[in-house]
């Protein structure tokens, strides 16, 4: 019974944690999305999940711009989406299998690991977010995974120089532990 106790508490306490890093991840997209629209109007760029009315009143499909690429903050606000959305459905699925009746202990220890692993891949994602952007570049989204990281910038030229490559590793680095081999960086078009 103590055992059980116990793990219900850290499950518990990683879903907070998780929610509550969502919850700042979305306040944070949320304030910055207001600025942005009143200072630059419509930006052009397709947003995730953005549909097209594909018949009108009279039956004619309605024409759709397959051209368009996802650019600015709208790839940063969809990365982030989609990437939360993709945690939390792994983290119901943990969830349920820890919650199954006659799970075994082996199951349970590792839906529990594996939740913990998600909310550390959560934070040091936003850790990571939180330095590149604090070293003056406009945006940049990371997706953390067991062995590796991958970190998209957004910079005013679209490129980044191999100084600014070797800031954003070294921060990286430090957060995650990672060899440089690990970590791939790249520019937001």
């Amino acid at each position: 019974m103590r055992g059980n106790w116990k793990r219900y508490t850290v499950v518990v306490t990683m879903l907070v944690l998780i929610c509550a890093a969502a919850a700042l991840n979305w306040q944070a997209t949320q304030n910055a999305a207001p600025a942005e629209a009143g200072s630059s109007g419509q930006s052009g760029g397709k947003l995730l999940g953005e549909a097209a009315l594909v018949s009108g009143g009279d039956g004619s499909a309605a024409p759709v711009d397959e051209t368009g690429v996802y650019t600015g903050s709208d790839y940063f606000a969809s990365a982030r989406l989609t990437r939360q959305q993709a945690r939390d459905s792994a983290v119901s699925l943990l969830q349920q299998a820890a919650e199954e009746d006659g799970a075994s202990q082996g199951a349970l220890d590792q839906a529990t690991q594996g939740i913990q692993a998600m909310a550390q891949f959560t934070m040091a994602e936003a850790q990571i977010e939180n330095l590149v952007t604090a070293k003056g570049y406009a945006d940049c989204v990371a997706f953390m995974s067991e062995d590796s990281l991958s970190v998209v910038v957004s910079t005013a030229s679209g490129e980044l120089a191999d100084t600014d490559v070797a800031k954003i590793t070294d921060i990286a680095m430090t957060e995650t532990g990672y060899p440089a081999g690990n970590i791939k960086i790249m520019a937001a078009n």
